[in-house]
């Protein structure tokens, strides 16, 4: 996932142009616009023009294969809530493009809508997945995901009132997800209940990096030099200790520090005091003064 990770933020960095700028605008406006529209037909047949069906696009109804994006994550959410989520969706959204940069977004976005068309068009051909319709609900939730991996303690205003931590929101956000698996397989729903799942892969692809490097200890994030510039101080500390010795043979240099059971003597026939290791005071040419 670091390799993915990488290779992404390399190709953003050389790519700085690509992409859709202020993308999630774009998303949550059209999106208010279709909800409006189905609250208003009785009739459902709008829906019916942007629902995903690999059959009809093979057909060459084409636009079904970006419509789906702008459907609601559940047709029997209340207005308030459904224009509360889109509320945020804007607001995570916006905050995850300017700290992200637009072609990181663009791709996140992107290729989460790929995952979504290749699941939807594989469980249209699976019997026991029933059909599957596509939303874009849980790819824009798990915006929620990738935030809090970024800033897991940055506040937002709850209802524009309670303040709250985005990995709170996260918590809920991944509590909702299970259920909705749990829950739609209890149903034997099983080709819906694998939408959360598709989503959650896109973030980790993504994101998984992120995440990694919040959840590895400190000791595992040190860099390589790091690691080498304290291998170096504590050498440079052992030099210093050995300098402190008390005895040191005037021949081979060695001291009680360096060979702890090297034992030493003073050669009492040389001029001034002169120690030297058990191995050289029968060995060595006597200092004399001249």
């Amino acid at each position: 996932m670091r390799a993915i990770s990488r290779a992404l933020d390399r190709f953003c960095t050389k790519h700085r142009r690509f992409g859709i700028p202020r993308l999630m605008r774009y998303i949550v406006f059209i999106s208010a616009v279709v909800y409006i529209i189905y609250l208003m037909d009785q009739s459902y047949e709008f829906l019916g023009f942007l629902i995903f069906n690999p059959n009809l696009i093979l057909l060459g109804q084409v636009w079904r294969l970006v419509t789906w994006i702008f459907l609601p994550l559940s047709l029997s959410s209340n207005p308030f809530f459904a224009l509360l989520m889109l509320y945020f969706y804007y607001n995570i959204g916006g905050a995850l493009e300017r700290e992200w940069g637009t072609p990181k977004f663009t791709i996140f976005y992107i290729f989460g809508v790929i995952l979504n068309i290749i699941y939807g068009t594989v469980a249209m051909y699976v019997p026991w997945f029933r059909f599957v319709l596509l939303s874009s609900g849980f790819l824009n939730l798990s915006l929620f995901f990738a935030f809090a991996a970024l800033a897991p303690n940055h506040r937002i205003m709850l209802f524009f009132l309670i303040p709250i931590k985005i990995k709170w929101l996260a918590l809920a956000d991944a509590a909702f997800f299970l259920y909705y698996i749990i829950s739609e397989s209890a149903l034997g729903h099983f080709g819906a209940a694998f939408l959360p799942v598709v989503a959650i892969l896109n973030f980790i692809l993504i994101c998984g990096g992120d995440v990694l490097n919040h959840l590895r200890p400190l000791k595992a994030r040190t860099s390589p030099q790091t690691i080498n510039f304290k291998k170096a101080a504590r050498q440079a500390r052992r030099t210093q200790a050995s300098m402190q010795y008390r005895y040191k043979c005037s021949v081979c240099g060695r001291t009680e520090v360096d060979n702890p059971s090297l034992e030493f003597r003073y050669c009492s026939r040389c001029e001034g005091y002169h120690c030297f290791c058990i191995d050289h005071i029968n060995n060595h040419v006597h200092f004399q003064q001249n």
